[in-house]
């Protein structure tokens, strides 16, 4: 039998690693958050522990291949991780990355279940080195090579807005590559857009069609 605490220690630990990663794909408004990448990377853990428990159980008085089930958790959570793959009416296809995170945090969950703890920490912090500094990265080279604008804008909350504003956007052939909303108490929202435009030269074209909406109270060049 396994002790409790030890059961209990390898439950917390992989709710910590899952929980930072979870932490970073939620800042960024992904459709995996904390919650889910906890769930997997839990659940994950519980898969091996009781692949452990079985083998320890049944010893050498059954023929039976526990180490099977912890084995389906990786080809399993590929159905999982489909779901947060989506592809835009441009051709775009988003949530790679979550989908990836998603498979990792399992493989940590199997790992930390397991009780190899160094490897699951040592895949944790990469993890989370990949997705915050190859981001910024990915992001400035993106910059540099495609004619890029960020905008922020206030706006009565009201229905329709944000189809108009894509809308407009689309007319000029830009491409949203990443859309932040926040609403405020006073019946106000700031929508904060990033876009990919066909050139520098029609960005304050842009900004004067979009001052054009009614509703919209300031726009402002994004950071």
């Amino acid at each position: 039998m396994m002790d409790i605490k030890l059961v209990l220690f390898r439950m917390v630990l992989s709710i910590l690693l899952s929980g930072l990663i979870g932490i970073d794909r939620e800042s960024t408004r992904k459709p995996a958050g904390l919650r889910t990448h906890i769930l997997v990377s839990l659940g994950s853990t519980l898969i091996m522990l009781l692949s452990i428990y079985m083998n320890t159980y049944y010893g050498e008085n059954i023929n039976y291949y526990s180490d099977r089930i912890a084995a389906q958790v990786i080809s399993g959570i590929g159905f999982l991780g489909a779901g947060t793959i989506l592809r835009k009416d441009t051709g775009a296809v988003t949530g790679l990355t979550t989908a990836a995170s998603l498979w990792v945090v399992a493989a940590i969950g199997l790992t930390v279940g397991a009780g190899f703890y160094l490897g699951a920490i040592a895949t944790t912090f990469l993890v989370m080195i990949t997705l915050m500094t190859f981001h910024r990265l990915r992001t400035r080279i993106h910059r540099r090579v495609n004619p890029y604008i960020s905008l922020s804008i206030l706006s009565i909350d009201k229905p329709g807005q944000i189809g108009k504003i894509g809308r407009i956007l689309g007319e000029y052939e830009s491409n949203i590559t990443n859309i932040d909303i926040e609403h405020g108490d006073d019946g106000l929202i700031r929508i904060n857009i990033e876009a990919d435009v066909k050139s520098f030269d029609i960005k304050y074209e842009i900004f004067n069609s979009l001052a054009s909406i009614d509703g919209i109270l300031e726009i402002s060049e994004g950071r």
